[in-house]
Formats: structure tokens, C-alpha cells, sequence
């Protein structure tokens, strides 16, 4: 079991289960911050993040607060010495007097072998690009996005129905084993990190709802790779004239088997859908239903 204290910052799914992995190869943080409780759901109830709920279980202190650029010197990040911290998709910019809290400062887990694919959608970015491959890499975060020396870094196949969502889980799985492997050398001062190549640096935007909009006579291809970037958030769609109203079609399911490669248009790999107001419905029944002349 490891005697390294530690602050962990992480929310959603790539800090879960990174920090599953931690704990499983025997790290586990002193401290979980975490983002806010939030309303969610249709009656906007005040809900915790799963890795707060986690935490409470496992009898971890959690730290949520609004901003880390003005907590008080007296907050938990402060009161504790630590070693080191560890950031799993935070969500947040964290300020560079906050990574360099510990002694040994800070480390991220990268969902992408960088320094490709920079930035806030490093998984979503390699689907949309129809990777065959991608990687975790962990660095020791400086002041700029996605920039910091390298500890380690591995590549592997992106699994051919893989999304997002099921992607980020991996990653995250992966991230923590890597972790869990070079946090003892690095701490002793056996493992330097590495500089990256800056010079083949790319950058990945920020996702947003309308990039998951598709027309019907789209690739086939070009709307596989949508579905499986877009996958949990934000799903992609489509608009139709029904009845002299236009309304939006969610795909909630596409032919992601291979057995349709090459098939020119979205029409062919499209399984089911939910039409504005309506409950999920196959393919053919919508066809049936909404698309007659």
C-alpha cells in the first residue's frame, strides 16, 4: 500500500474510473475535489457528482468549491501537507499557485498520446478523425493547456464499436494503471519527465450541441464517425418536414458492425431514432411513419 498523500481532482466518468484503478493498485487520496452539486433531471433536483458519492462511501473527504482562483488560504488544499496532486478531467482551470501546492506539484492524465489532440475533446477529436488508435499519456502540468513534460505514455486500438462515452471509461482504467506505475518513481526522483515536441502539438475545440446535426444523404462513414464521437453528448440528429412541421429526429442507434462499410448514405446504418415528442421507434417504423410520399 502506498504512504503518498495526495489530492485528487477529477469529475464524470475518465476521473472515475481513473481513480477506481488508483485505489485498486493501492492509492488512494486523501482529498477528492470535485465540482459543485448540480440540479439535474427533469425536476432539476440538486444532485452530487458520482465521484462524491463514491468518496462519502469510501470515507474520503471531498472539496467542491466554486472557483480555485480566490479559495482562502486556509481551505483543504492548504491544511494537509501533500506530495502531489493528481487531475482527471476536472472541468476547471486550476491556477498554476494550486498546482504548485505540493512539493512534487501536479500530474494530469491525458486521454491522447500528446502531444496530439491538446485540449477539452482529446477522445471525441481521435473518433470524429476515425482513429484506429489512440493513447493515455500523463504529464506534470505547468501553466499552459496540455503542455507539461512527459512521465509516461502509451498507445492501443480503439475498439471498432467503441464511443465516447465507453472510450473515456477505458482511458481513464488505463490512466490509472499508467499512474499507479510511475507515482512511486517520480516521487523518489527515478523518473524525470520528459519535454514534449511542441512543434507537432494539435489542438481539439470545445464540443458543442450543433456539431452533432447530420442530413440524411450524409456518409455513411461521416455519420458513424458522429455517432460514436458525439456518444453520450451531445448525440447527433437530424431535422425533417413532417406534416408541414419541421422537427428534430435523435439517432439513438446506428450499425456500428462493419457488416455495412462502405454504405454511401446515413439512411443504410441508422437502427432507431426518437422524433420530437415521440418514444424511441426503429428505423423502418419511422420510415414508415414519417418519410412516406
Amino acid at each position: 500500500m502506498s504512504n503518498i498523500s495526495f489530492a485528487f481532482f477529477g469529475t464524470g466518468a475518465l476521473a472515475e474510473s481513473t481513480l477506481a484503478t488508483l485505489v485498486r493498485n493501492g492509492f488512494t487520496p486523501k482529498l477528492i475535489v470535485t465540482k459543485p452539486d448540480s440540479p439535474q433531471g427533469r425536476h432539476m433536483v440538486m444532485t452530487s457528482p458520482h465521484i462524491k458519492t463514491w468518496a462519502d462511501m469510501k470515507g474520503i473527504t471531498v472539496f467542491q468549491p466554486e472557483d480555485l482562483k480566490s479559495i482562502p488560504s486556509d481551505s483543504l488544499l492548504h491544511n494537509e501537507k501533500f506530495d502531489l496532486f493528481i487531475v482527471a478531467s476536472y472541468g476547471k482551470i486550476i491556477p498554476e499557485n494550486i498546482l504548485s501546492i505540493p512539493e512534487h506539484g501536479s500530474l494530469n492524465v491525458h486521454p491522447s498520446l500528446l502531444p496530439e489532440y491538446r485540449g477539452p475533446s482529446p477522445i471525441e477529436s481521435a473518433l470524429l478523425d476515425g482513429k484506429i488508435t489512440t493513447g493515455v499519456t500523463i504529464i506534470k502540468l505547468d501553466n499552459e493547456m496540455d503542455h507539461g513534460p512527459i512521465l509516461a505514455q502509451i498507445a492501443f486500438p480503439i475498439d471498432t464499436e467503441a464511443t465516447a462515452g465507453t472510450l473515456e471509461v477505458t482511458c481513464g482504467q488505463i490512466g490509472g494503471d499508467l499512474l499507479s506505475q510511475v507515482i512511486t518513481p517520480y516521487i523518489e526522483g527515478n523518473l524525470i519527465p520528459k519535454e514534449q515536441d511542441h512543434s507537432k502539438a494539435t489542438v481539439c475545440r470545445k464540443l458543442e450541441k450543433s456539431m452533432g446535426e447530420i442530413t440524411l444523404e450524409d456518409s455513411g462513414e461521416n455519420v458513424i464517425r458522429k455517432y460514436k464521437a458525439l456518444t453520450p453528448w451531445p448525440g447527433i440528429y437530424f431535422f425533417h418536414i413532417h406534416k408541414d412541421k419541421k422537427i428534430r429526429v435523435k439517432i439513438t442507434k446506428v450499425d456500428l458492425s462493419g457488416r455495412l462499410e462502405g454504405i454511401s448514405t446515413a439512411k443504410n446504418i441508422i437502427l432507431s431514432v426518437i422524433p420530437e415528442g415521440k418514444h424511441e421507434m426503429s428505423w423502418e417504423d419511422f420510415t414508415r411513419g414519417y418519410m412516406k410520399d
